[in-house]
């Protein structure tokens, strides 16, 4: 079973919290106000999709300007 490091927030880590909090809130508000926020969770989704296959995240880049170290640096 592998379990990730928690012992600091890296910039990976801090992805994986900022896509878990977007798509749960436009569940959420999904659920409470309108299904059209359903789009955000497509998009978080599309993101994803489009990071695992060319490596290349706009949150990541925004997180990384604003101070976020990747876990492993060159």
């Amino acid at each position: 079973m592998y379990i990730a490091k928690t012992d600091t927030w890296y910039l990976e880590r801090i992805i994986w919290l900022v896509a878990g909090v977007f798509s749960l809130s436009s569940a959420i508000l999904a659920w409470v106000h309108s299904p059209y926020w359903l789009i955000l969770t497509a998009l978080v989704g599309i993101n994803l999709i489009i990071f695992s296959l060319t490596g290349f995240c706009p949150m990541a880049n925004i997180l990384y300007k604003l101070g976020a170290k990747p876990r492993l640096q060159k």
